[in-house]
């Protein structure tokens, strides 16, 4: 007798910011069991921010899964306000069991209607932007409301993989998964939160990044109206 497979599907686009993606699935792509699939909206290939990430399955051409799983990039905010790509995200994320997303990907999920009521996290510069969905805006690495999992930033990608992967294989196959990887961060600096972070290394950061948020508020609110 053949058991059906978990089926876990990364949803990405172009403009994805590539460690928001390649973190989780390192990961995730190891539980028992599983098959997992790298969708976009157009198929083919995908320009993340630094890489290619080559034949990719159209999303449409997906009718269910297990698990969604959304990266988030600076192309989120376009891709929150895209109303064929946000369809699919629901279309599918309703057939699954958990729906997932890391970093600004919770724009997306938002979008889509998952997470009206939810707790749930975001890269901290966007935090604010949750609201716009419905959401609530909790401040942890991983959030889990319900089947919603969001993890935080960029690297937080990997915290939260083990954490979905605990609900999936239990405890110890997501202990013995972190140790076959080696993930044990010693960072150089203590500077990964803006709560860690000096005064002058968030200043500059926030000069980087309150601009580009500045611009988008106006596509997410656009994007946040359109779920009433």
């Amino acid at each position: 007798m053949t058991t059906q497979k978990f089926k876990i599907v990364f949803i990405i686009y172009d403009g994805t910011t590539q460690l928001d993606f390649t973190g989780p699935i390192q990961f995730l792509s190891r539980t028992p069991n599983a098959e997992t699939i790298i969708a976009s909206p157009n198929g083919g290939d995908v320009q993340t921010d630094c890489l290619t990430i080559a034949n990719t399955v159209k999303l449409d051409a997906i009718d269910t899964c297990d698990l969604i799983c959304v990266p988030g990039g600076f192309a989120a905010t376009e891709m929150a306000n895209n109303d064929a790509f946000i369809a699919q995200v629901k279309r599918l994320g309703n057939t699954a069991q958990y729906v997932t997303s890391v970093c600004t990907g919770a724009l997306i999920l938002g979008a889509a209607g998952f997470l009206k009521e939810k707790k749930a996290t975001t890269h901290w510069a966007w935090h604010n932007a949750l609201e716009f969905f419905g959401a609530i805006p909790t401040h942890e690495r991983v959030v889990r409301d319900d089947n919603v999992f969001t993890g935080g930033g960029v690297t937080a990608g990997i915290d939260f993989a083990l954490t979905v992967m605990t609900e999936l294989a239990g405890e110890e196959y997501a202990k013995a998964l972190q140790l076959g990887l080696e993930y044990d961060p010693a960072p150089p600096y203590n500077s990964g939160s803006p709560s860690t972070a000096s005064k002058t290394t968030l200043n500059i950061s926030q000069a980087r990044l309150n601009p580009i948020w500045e611009e988008n508020i106006p596509i997410l609110k656009e994007a946040a109206a359109k779920l009433n």
